[in-house]
């Protein structure tokens, strides 16, 4: 395969920036190449440098556009690509009255290969390259999400909700069959190709304690899986988890019995946390994922991120499409930031950009192939055009440093600022 150059102001992150002052946790380049081969960057660095490096590429001018690395969005539902923006009151109303009915529907695998196509093709448009998505109960939906992200050869992380309880009898498995079909998932689809599993017990509600069981055995049995479900993202549902298992301390401390906390546990929402929980959360390394648009769209309130923070907790973000009003992670940002200032918490445009690039793969423990354009990484890379409308470039006439730019794309962006996304260094549009 030839090399591809790419052309246009370099922005990447070292780690996360204490504050805007803080310039060594980034690299900035003007006029910048990435060299992209067989799906890596092989180079990356300031045009005058490596152009010479690479004669023979083929050059794409994205000048004067913002190269980045791809989005990462750590908390989605692919089978609720078709609820989103479904008017309802709180989180057990919603689930009940149109996200179970939807899931139905995945039983069916061509439907589920049909919306697959179509979910990626919305992801890549908004930028986002990696996702962490659950799929329904059903194998075919999480075979259809799987085949779908080979295709497009995207590092893609997912599984098979597990729920045998609380919800229709189309959608429960048990704890036996729960646990039989994640592991036969596991061995068809993880470290396949760019495919990861993610072990997924919805939440405490759906699941039995027989069903627990076999969640911590598929994490015990396999270690390189990551594992996703919720946890005090309402407080209804905190005070009906714990009337289910009446013998817990907390409402983590469920998932806590049955050992399912690890560094490569995500825990969606994590808003009402107690001291312990938050105590807990830092002792074993267990992330909390932040999504803004659905914490507000369903009023579950507000995610305390210094709190954690000062824990020693890292925390993601994403979207929780199809609570979450965006599939976009810029306008993810713009909500979170506006919950932060709620808290007198602060979300400087720099912090937010690695957060959704370097910061989101280093919780999941990937930043060392996704999440930053130095060589060696996958070539995931967005570009992006803080003067996408009318009324951004209106804004960006006044804009002045590239905090202002970032803080533009971070308020004001939406799919139309994706200029370009490469998967594994191929355009998606």
């Amino acid at each position: 395969m030839n090399d591809t150059l790419l052309r246009g102001r370099l922005l990447t992150f070292h780690h996360a920036p204490e504050d805007a002052s803080d310039t060594d946790a980034y690299t900035y380049i003007e006029d910048a190449a990435v060299v992209v081969r067989d799906g890596l960057i092989v180079a990356s660095g300031s045009f005058d440098e490596i152009a010479p490096q690479a004669r023979n590429a083929e050059l794409v001018d994205h000048r004067p556009n913002l190269l980045m690395a791809g989005f990462i969005d750590t908390h989605l539902h692919f089978p609720q690509a078709q609820v989103v923006a479904s008017w309802g009151s709180q989180l057990l109303d919603w689930l009940n009255g149109y996200v179970f009915p939807e899931e139905t529907r995945f039983q069916d695998a061509a439907h589920a290969s049909a919306i697959a196509t179509r979910f990626f093709d919305v992801l890549t448009q908004h930028g986002t390259t990696t996702a962490v998505a659950y799929c329904s109960v059903h194998t075919q939906s999480v075979d259809a999400y799987f085949t779908e992200a080979a295709q497009r050869n995207m590092r893609m992380i997912g599984g098979k909700v597990m729920m045998d309880r609380n919800a229709p009898d189309a959608l429960c498995d048990t704890a036996e069959t729960s646990y039989h079909d994640s592991k036969a998932l596991i061995d068809k689809w993880h470290g396949k190709g760019r495919a990861g599993y993610a072990i997924s017990p919805r939440f405490a509600i759906t699941s039995t304690p027989a069903q627990m069981e076999m969640a911590g055995a598929l994490v015990a049995e396999n270690p390189g899986c990551h594992v996703q479900t919720h946890v005090s993202e309402n407080l209804d549902e905190i005070a009906f988890a714990k009337s289910l298992y009446p013998d817990a301390k907390d409402y983590l401390h469920i998932y806590e019995t049955y050992g399912l906390l690890n560094d490569r546990m995500l825990l969606g929402h994590a808003i009402h946390l107690s001291d312990r929980e938050v105590a807990t959360l830092a002792e074993t390394g267990a992330h909390p994922v932040f999504c803004p648009t659905s914490n507000l769209f369903l009023g579950s309130g507000l995610f305390d991120d210094a709190r954690l923070r000062a824990a020693g907790v890292r925390n993601a973000i994403a979207t929780d499409i199809g609570a979450g009003t965006s599939y976009s992670m810029l306008q993810t940002l713009n909500e979170g930031y506006k919950i932060l200032q709620l808290q007198d918490q602060k979300l400087h445009a720099l912090r937010a950009f690695d957060w959704i690039t370097r910061g989101n793969a280093d919780v999941l423990g990937l930043a060392d192939k996704i999440g930053t354009l130095e060589a060696g990484s996958e070539a995931d890379i967005v570009v992006l055009d803080a003067c996408a409308t009318p009324a951004m470039s209106l804004r960006m006439e006044r804009a002045e440093t590239l905090e202002e730019e970032l803080f533009v794309l971070q308020i004001m962006g939406d799919d139309r600022a994706i200029a370009q996304t490469y998967v594994a260094g191929v355009p998606q549009k």
